[in-house]
């Protein structure tokens, strides 16, 4: 049997460093990353795995001394089928789209949420995304179905009164669209399960959100995983 300790020869080991100290916490998680955008705002989307339809967002300020710190997080939703690499994406696979990402505008059915200085863009009758491949205005928001514009390859923004409340639309295959890479990839209100491809959030997370996002300092988000060849910390 071994002998029991005092806690006068507890308090003498721990003084010479005979007990092992509890292991460092890691560094934030941007801190760990490749690249964050260059601002000094960023939005995390990380999910456990490439199947995960669920995960955490967080979104993070950078401070003057260049250490990140959390200003909030929220469970999210991910794609029906998971995540997959942006490059690789195809469309019309209900798969989210990994990488990192600007984050171009706001939009609403609703009014902004207090203290929002993003750009936002209320939706009327006549707001569609166009997701039709062939049509010029692929992966674009237009007020009124142009021609080339099928309404059954594309969505009629006020038919999604509880996702589209609020949302940011996410630059992926934004600033050059690549056809059959997909279209329409926001952070927006949660629905009622995982998304056909987007990052969702609860409705007061997404509000929050919106206060948070300022214009001025460069924010983008991050979509990844916690490891492997989409880690967010590839970005």
């Amino acid at each position: 049997m071994r002998p029991r300790l005092s806690l006068g020869s507890v308090l003498l080991l721990l003084a010479a460093g005979t007990v092992a100290a509890s292991p460092t916490r890691a560094a934030p998680l941007p801190e760990r990353m490749a690249d964050t955008g260059g601002g000094s705002q960023l939005i995390t989307a990380e999910a456990p795995g490439p199947g995960s339809t669920t995960g955490k967002v967080t979104w993070w300020d950078r401070r003057s001394d260049g250490r990140w710190v959390a200003a909030g997080s929220a469970t999210a939703r991910f794609g029906a089928k998971g995540l997959v690499e942006g490059a690789r994406r195809k469309q019309s696979t209900s798969t989210t789209p990994t990488g990192l990402y600007d984050l171009p505008y706001a939009f609403g059915i609703k009014a902004a949420p207090a203290g929002t200085d993003y750009a936002y863009r209320r939706v009327t009758n006549k707001s569609w995304w166009c997701q039709d491949n062939a049509s010029l205005s692929y992966n674009r928001w237009v007020e009124g179905l142009p021609k080339d514009c099928r309404a059954n390859e594309s969505e009629h923004l006020v038919s999604y009164p509880v996702q589209y409340a609020h949302a940011m639309v996410i630059g992926f295959n934004y600033a050059r669209p690549v056809r059959e890479r997909g279209a329409g990839i926001f952070l927006h209100v949660n629905g009622r399960g995982a998304t056909a491809g987007c990052v969702s959030v609860p409705d007061t997370a997404m509000r929050r959100i919106l206060a948070w996002a300022d214009p001025h300092r460069g924010p983008h988000i991050a979509i990844g995983t916690a490891s492997g060849r989409t880690a967010v910390t590839r970005y």
